[in-house]
C-alpha cells in the first residue's frame, strides 16, 4: 500500500532494537506486561516466525462470526478449531448437544466478563440436527465479495474520530495518505448522533484532526482497503492520539513495524469481507522471505482490526464528551 508510511520490511530480525526508549512507542513497549496477548508474543516464540503467523492470520479471517481478538483467542487455545459456538447456540441453531469431555474455549463475551463456546469437533447431532454452516463444511473456502454500502458507512464513522476522507487524483503508484491537519485549521464535521422521533437525524459537529486522502482512480474495493489501511496506522497508535482512552500513543516506532501492524490489520479486515487486496500480497511477500516477525503489538493489531470491522458494518456512536452540538 503506497502511503506515507510505505517502506521495506526487509532486514529486521527478531533481537534487533527497534523501539528508542524516549518515545511514546518505548513508554508503550516498556507497559507490555499488562496486555496479556503482547506479554505472550514477547515471552513466548508463539506467533513469532512468518509461518505461524501466516498461520494465525488465515485462521482468523475464517473465524468472521466473532472479533478478530476473539478469534485469536481462540487460536490460542486450539490452532485446530473450525467453527465454534456457545453449547445454547449449538442446539438452538444447530440441533447439536456438548459431547462428553469436551474442551471448552474461552473468549471475551461483549458487555460482559468472558463466555465459553466449543468447537464443532466436540459436539454430536441430535435427532433434530440441522445443516452445518457453510463455513463448518468448507472452512477454506475463499470468497470474493464487494463492499457494498460498507465504503460510505466507515466513510461516515470515521467522522466521529475527526478523520477526513477526501478523494483527489494521484499516480497509479499512490493509494492513500494520513496525517494530522495543518496548523490553523478549525473546521468541523456533521456526525449523526442519534434520530429524535420529531425532528429525525440529530447531529454533532466533530472538529477535524485528520486529513485521509485516497487516489480517486481506485476501485470502490480498493478505496475500501486503503482507507482501512490508513485507519490501521491511526488506531495502532501510529500518529499519536488525542485520547489515550481512545486508542494508545505509540509514535517513535520504526516504519518497518507501522508498516507491518497497518497491513496485517488490512488483510484481517479485507479478507474476513471477502475482498482479495493487496495486503495479502505484500504479506505473502514479506513472509516468504523472512524467518521471523517484526516485534508488532498483536493486541493493536486485533482491535484495530476489530473497530474498523465495526465500522464498515454499523453505525456508529459519537465518543464521549460531545462537542459543538448542533441538529439538522
Amino acid at each position: 500500500m503506497t502511503g506515507a508510511y510505505q517502506t521495506s520490511l526487509f532486514g529486521l530480525g527478531p533481537d534487533e532494537a527497534s523501539i528508542p526508549d524516549a518515545t511514546p512507542a518505548g513508554a508503550w513497549e516498556r507497559d507490555a506486561a499488562t496486555r496479556t496477548l503482547d506479554e505472550l508474543f514477547s515471552l513466548t516464540n508463539q506467533y513469532k516466525t512468518s509461518k505461524a503467523y501466516r498461520n494465525l492470520l488465515q485462521f482468523v479471517t475464517r473465524f468472521r462470526s466473532y472479533s478478530p481478538f476473539n478469534a485469536m483467542l481462540v487460536h490460542i487455545q486450539m490452532p485446530g478449531a473450525v467453527f465454534v459456538a456457545p453449547p445454547h447456540r449449538w442446539l438452538r441453531d444447530y440441533g447439536r448437544r456438548i459431547g462428553l469431555g469436551a474442551r471448552p474455549l474461552v473468549i471475551l463475551q461483549p458487555m460482559g466478563p468472558v463466555m465459553f463456546v466449543f468447537d464443532v469437533s466436540d459436539t454430536e447431532p441430535t435427532e433434530e440436527a440441522r445443516r452445518l454452516p457453510r463455513e463448518v463444511e468448507n472452512p477454506f473456502e475463499v470468497r470474493h465479495g464487494y463492499v457494498g454500502g460498507s465504503l460510505e458507512l466507515m466513510i461516515d464513522n470515521a467522522k466521529r474520530d475527526g478523520i477526513r476522507i477526501t478523494e483527489r487524483k494521484e499516480g497509479s503508484q499512490s493509494a492513500g495518505s494520513i496525517r494530522w491537519v495543518a496548523k490553523g485549521v478549525h473546521e468541523s464535521q456533521p456526525f449523526q448522533r442519534g434520530v429524535d422521533k420529531n425532528r429525525g437525524p440529530v447531529y454533532v459537529g466533530i472538529p477535524v484532526k485528520y486529513d485521509l486522502v485516497i487516489n480517486a482512480g481506485l476501485s470502490r474495493e480498493a478505496r475500501y482497503a486503503t482507507i482501512v489501511h490508513e485507519l490501521a496506522h491511526l488506531y495502532c497508535g501510529h500518529l499519536g492520539t488525542p485520547k489515550v482512552q481512545w486508542w494508545p500513543d505509540r509514535r517513535g516506532l520504526r516504519c518497518e513495524i507501522q508498516e507491518f501492524e497497518a497491513e496485517s490489520v488490512a488483510y484481517l479486515v479485507c479478507l474476513r469481507c471477502g475482498i482479495d487486496t493487496s495486503p495479502e500480497q505484500y504479506l505473502s511477500h514479506y513472509l516468504d522471505e523472512q524467518e521471523w516477525v517484526p516485534p508488532i503489538s498483536l493486541e493493536r493489531v486485533m482491535k484495530a482490526a476489530g473497530l474498523i470491522e465495526s465500522m464498515s458494518r454499523q453505525r456508529m456512536k459519537p465518543r464521549k464528551p460531545l462537542q459543538n452540538e448542533a441538529s439538522g
